[in-house]
């Protein structure tokens, strides 16, 4: 079925859908609307899950894991400062291997205190062993919390599904809502194991006296993270056949004959593609690259994408003070050790949820076209 639906309504949307049982709520501006819309339904009867009031974030993150421990399919969102505060108990979910799904609405991080999209709120959680998935719009958001919930319930560690404030999660937009039969065939129901038995208590939780002990509950995460690469891809294979439509851990636009590639992550990718279509347009040989999935980094892809082109510029809406942009980073990263080591021009663009339209986008790949090598810092572009 067609709707026009927010970003925010449409991650709710798919929250009913995917029939999470408990959904713990601590609203902070701009992801309050999704638990409005799930309170909405609740008052109607047609959440299939229950919500629960709780005093703030991090008691809403206690209480996803505490009932995923004992079977149930949970959901909770937040945004910056409340993600801030959850940031403890980001490490006991995945460390207990609960496969929450939460919604990240991209906020900036005081102080100077502001409301705009920057992306930092969510990077600043990248070793907390969460996975985590940037969606370009709304329809992406959907489909990504759908994703999720199979992903995480294979893989047994947590997801968060991030979109951009005001951008996606205030934007209406035309998408597709499949039914609950067709979701239902794809996504069955939770089945978790229970790690809270009366008739036979453990320990969750528990504590470990020696590196030897600690060290391989480590291993086998980093381990199950880099496997979980597999499953996103199987399961995104599978969401097309069911659906029509598929992601990738990336998307490689126009990429093959370019000499230079633009990558982008989030809303700024929709505009980059009008960015590259007009620069083609131009006669010049420009490309794009999207990153979908940040946890666990898609280095093969970005490798696969990247070759034989001449310059990548990687434009970041966060910045990591005392190095530059985290995707340029991480990307320079996973490319240092290849044969396929293109020079990476950093940018930083697009905080608090500046405009960064297709002109700018085309500045970008001009500036660098006319470059002979980066700069050993970001570029800084808009603002004062």
């Amino acid at each position: 079925m067609r709707e026009l639906l927010t970003g925010n309504y449409a991650i709710a949307e798919a929250v009913r859908l995917a029939k999470a049982q408990l959904i713990p709520a601590y609203p902070i501006t701009p992801q309050t609307p999704i638990y409005e819309k799930l309170s909405e339904m609740e008052a109607q009867g047609t959440l299939p899950g229950i919500m629960v009031r709780v005093e703030s974030e991090h008691s809403a993150m206690a209480m996803c894991i505490s009932a995923s421990l004992t079977g149930a399919r949970v959901f909770t969102a937040t945004s910056s400062q409340g993600l801030a505060l959850m940031h403890e108990m980001l490490h006991y979910a995945s460390g207990n291997r609960v496969p929450v799904v939460m919604g990240c609405v991209n906020r900036v991080l005081a102080v100077p205190w502001s409301f705009g999209s920057d992306q930092t709120d969510t990077l600043a959680q990248r070793d907390t062993g969460w996975m985590q998935f940037y969606c370009e719009d709304n329809q992406e958001a959907f489909d990504t919390v759908i994703q999720a919930y199979k992903i995480s319930e294979i893989v047994m560690l947590p997801s968060m599904v991030i979109i951009d404030a005001f951008f996606s999660s205030h934007f209406i937009e035309p998408m597709e809502v499949p039914d609950q039969v067709a979701v239902d065939r794809f996504l069955p129901k939770a089945a978790l194991p229970e790690r809270f038995d009366i008739e036979n208590p453990t320990f969750v939780s528990n504590v470990v006296t020696t590196g030897s002990q600690f060290m391989p509950f480590r291993k086998r995460g980093f381990d199950d993270m880099e496997n979980a690469k597999t499953v996103i891809k199987k399961v995104d294979k599978e969401f097309e056949e069911h659906f029509g439509r598929r992601y990738g851990m990336v998307e490689a636009v126009q990429t093959e004959d370019a000499q230079l590639v633009l990558v982008t992550s989030g809303s700024m990718t929709s505009t980059a593609r009008v960015a590259v279509d007009s620069l083609r347009n131009k006669g010049l040989k420009i490309g794009l690259l999207k990153i979908k999935t940040f946890r666990p980094f898609p280095s093969g892809e970005i490798k696969s994408a990247l070759q034989g082109v001449a310059k990548v510029a990687v434009v970041d809406r966060n910045i990591s003070l005392g190095n530059e942009g985290i995707f340029c980073q991480e990307l320079k990263s996973s490319l240092y050790n290849s044969d396929i080591r293109p020079p990476v021009y950093g940018f930083i663009a697009g905080l608090d949820g500046l405009d960064v339209s297709p002109d700018t986008l085309e500045g970008i790949a001009m500036e660098v076209m006319g470059k002979d090598e980066p700069n050993d810092l970001p570029v800084w572009i808009g603002g004062s």
